[in-house]
């Protein structure tokens, strides 16, 4: 008789295991330690200890139990992480997405108890159990990141592992590997760790001179070497328009705050004027009013005017960038170019299944009165000779955005953003964190301007230039280099991390398979 997987015996050689009992408590404390570990506390190490403490409550316990492990311990630490989503949305939005990422993570913990379970009862050679297991734990952990951050309506691709580590001496890894492989190095050193600690032919000194060898392998990795090709002279303002998508505001707030900052800088000699994701609330293509103000600007300046304004054509609706220009020959401003954000936020810029969700909550949802439409433009500008890659907002944590931006050439990057929807909370400097990572990653300058903060400019090293403090006028102007160095992450895309979810599934399935080999041998063997 052949028994499906589900009913097998589960190994016997788990040295250590944790109750389920300490597992649950085990759990929601790692969640708690784990934020602690980002912004805006950012006590990188603590991301990583309460990754090991996540990892180390579902060692021994069955996959039910896991998943029921990892509702508790992700809930702890989504429900903390993201509870900038309340400010203006209520509890009903953070309940879903909270859970939305319950069930992923959930299914993550299960599969690394899995991994538990059989891998370690078939690769039980030292260098197995503290090489081979510990980057199929890493790697369930990255498999699970990678597929909720693309599904379902383009994932939530918020709160990688990597994202805790922008103020740490391990950052300069994500620009050999990127984001996920990031993410998989870090959990490799974490679940190897854990393995080193409770390996039986290992003392406890061993353990520790292993585990340490793991983190200064790391540590001293050089840096990629970034060539700079130039620079731009860049103008960001921040006019502390606390106008966002759902924040009561007069019409003309954002634009006439994000001016008022902006004219009284006329005499300064830039190459490039950068105004936040929606800084004109009146769309400059069809309001004449407003076509006059930017057409100013860039008249003064003498520069170019990068300006987020929310756009039409015919029935669709778009989240847009401009590229707005004074034009000497016709003696008026015009639209260069345009970017439209390729994709707008589920149930924030558009509702998807709109049919289906309305009635559930219309008045909630009555809060999302248009759809955003999905652009189908290029990403990148041209400005004084380079390319600026775009990305509005979220588009900077989207890695399909980044891989297309990078595939079109940027020389720099501009990220405008409006964060005015989550007030005084951690969302801010949670996506700048993820904006200096991505400089680090790409090789690329990042200019991330807000309407409310965090604003702040970053050298293709991740260095930040120059920074604002959060709801303050003000303005930042710099030199800002220019670069076309090719990071390996750049290179390698998305190739890396398909990599990383087919050598984790395979692996697992072997393990698998063969234990029910060894089953089946062992209920066969004659009896004496």
């Amino acid at each position: 008789m052949v028994m499906p997987l589900s009913l097998l015996p589960s190994p016997r050689d788990i040295r250590f295991r944790v109750p389920l009992a300490l597992a649950l408590p085990m759990a929601v404390l790692a969640g708690w330690v784990m934020d602690l570990g980002f912004p805006d506390r950012d006590w990188w190490p603590l991301a990583l200890i309460g990754a090991g403490l996540m990892i180390l409550s579902v060692r021994g316990v069955s996959f039910p139990q896991a998943l029921l492990v990892g509702a508790l311990g992700s809930f702890s630490f989504y429900g903390i992480h993201i509870w900038w989503l309340t400010v203006y949305l209520g509890l009903i939005p953070w309940v879903a997405l909270v859970l939305a990422q319950v069930f992923f993570f959930s299914l993550g913990l299960g599969l690394i108890s899995l991994v538990w379970r059989y891998s370690s009862a078939q690769w039980t050679s030292l260098p197995g159990r503290l090489l081979l297991v510990p980057a199929l734990i890493a790697g369930a952990w990255t498999t699970r990141e990678a597929i909720s951050s693309v599904y379902p309506w383009g994932g939530f691709a918020w709160a990688r592992m990597a994202h805790s580590q922008s103020e740490s001496p391990l950052a300069p890894l994500i620009a050999w590997v990127g984001t996920s492989g990031f993410s998989f190095l870090l959990l490799w050193l974490v679940a190897g760790v854990i393995a080193a600690f409770t390996e039986r032919r290992l003392s406890a000194d061993s353990a520790l001179t292993v585990s340490a060898a793991g983190l200064v392998a790391l540590l001293v990795w050089p840096a990629w070497p970034i060539q700079e090709t130039g620079s731009l002279r860049v103008l960001g303002v921040q006019g502390n328009a606390d106008a966002g998508l759902y924040a009561d505001y007069n019409r003309g707030d954002n634009l006439r705050d994000h001016y008022a900052v902006t004219r009284e800088l006329y005499d300064e000699d830039v190459d490039v004027v950068i105004w936040p994701e929606n800084a004109s609330d009146i769309d400059p293509l069809r309001y004449a009013d407003a076509a006059a103000v930017v057409s100013e600007v860039s008249r003064e300046l003498g520069a170019p005017l990068v300006v987020g304004a929310i756009t039409k054509d015919g029935d669709e609706s778009y989240n847009s960038m401009l590229l707005w220009e004074w034009d000497e020959r016709s003696g008026r401003g015009v639209a260069r170019d345009q970017y439209d954000k390729i994709h707008p936020v589920p149930f924030a810029e558009y509702l998807p299944e709109r049919e289906f969700f309305y009635p559930l909550a219309p008045a909630l949802f009555s809060m999302i009165p248009r759809d955003y439409s999905f652009g189908e433009r290029d990403t990148v500008f041209s400005v004084d000779g380079a390319l600026a890659g775009i990305a509005i907002c979220f588009d900077i944590v989207d890695d399909e955005i980044l891989w297309s931006i990078m595939g079109e050439g940027a020389d720099i990057i501009f990220a405008p953003t409006n964060n005015a929807d989550f007030g005084r909370t951690d969302q801010s400097v949670q996506q700048l964190a993820i904006a200096r990572l991505r400089a680090i990653e790409t090789g690329r300058s990042v200019v991330n301007v807000s309407t409310v903060g965090t604003s702040a400019i970053m050298d293709p090293r991740g260095e930040t230039l120059d920074r604002l403090p959060v709801y303050t006028e003000g303005y930042m102007i710099q030199d800002v280099p220019l670069s076309n160095t090719l990071t390996p992450a750049t290179a390698l895309g998305r190739n890396l991390e398909t990599f990383v979810i087919g050598f984790t599934l395979s692996g697992l399935v072997v393990a698998m398979v063969s234990h029910r080999g060894r089953v089946q041998r062992r209920e066969s063997a004659p009896r004496t």
